[in-house]
């Protein structure tokens, strides 16, 4: 684990793997089992799982715990203290540790501040958690999703921006800080390739 970043009372198990220019601050604990990609940056009081996935040029910031059976693609940001879960209906008396459901937050996903992801979902490409949401199904790539539990208000760019897009129907649009063109149909936002 070299050309990492790891603050002294951070602990990291044997056998973690920690890709090249990651940091690693106050009080974290990252499991043995554990897969962190590159560049790479985890916040004060941060738990990885065994089981957890992250890929690289990820920003987990203060109290995140990221359980087993959880994947962050490539540029997921997890605002402070938001919160996954890997077992869908917990009991302290009952052991459930064989029915844990994955988890996946695909690219460039932002997920809020104090927002809850309940175990099981996907995530698309570049969706937008607002902060507080709970999120109880999968969302679709570009969504901006708020509220208790999560329903979706519009689409969000690549870059974060509101794009002025119906929520059903069809429509094109740019990001209004990049100009980057985009495509509503049948559901679905996509990119359009540049002219």
């Amino acid at each position: 684990m070299t050309d990492i970043q790891v603050h002294p009372n951070a602990i990291i198990d044997e056998g973690a793997s920690i890709g090249t220019g990651t940091r690693i601050w106050h009080w974290v604990h990252v499991c043995g089992g554990a897969t962190i990609g590159s560049r790479c940056s985890l916040g004060q009081n941060v738990f990885v799982g065994n089981k957890a996935v992250i890929g690289d040029n990820v920003k987990i910031q203060n109290n995140v715990s990221v359980y087993d059976n959880v994947t962050l693609e490539d540029d997921v940001f997890c605002g402070p203290s938001m919160v996954f879960t890997n077992v869908y209906n917990p009991r302290s008396a009952v052991s459930r540790k064989d029915e844990y459901r994955d988890t996946l937050v695909k690219q460039g996903v932002t997920l809020g501040a104090n927002c809850t992801i309940i175990c099981g979902v996907t995530i698309g490409e570049h969706a937008f958690i607002g902060a507080g949401a709970v999120v109880t199904k999968d969302v679709p790539a570009y969504a901006l999703m708020v509220g208790v539990p999560a329903k979706q208000i519009g689409w969000m760019s690549r870059h974060g921006e509101r794009l002025p897009l119906p929520l059903n129907g069809e429509g094109d649009a740019a990001c209004p800080a990049t100009g980057e063109r985009y495509r509503l149909r049948q559901g679905r936002v996509e990119i359009l390739e540049s002219q």
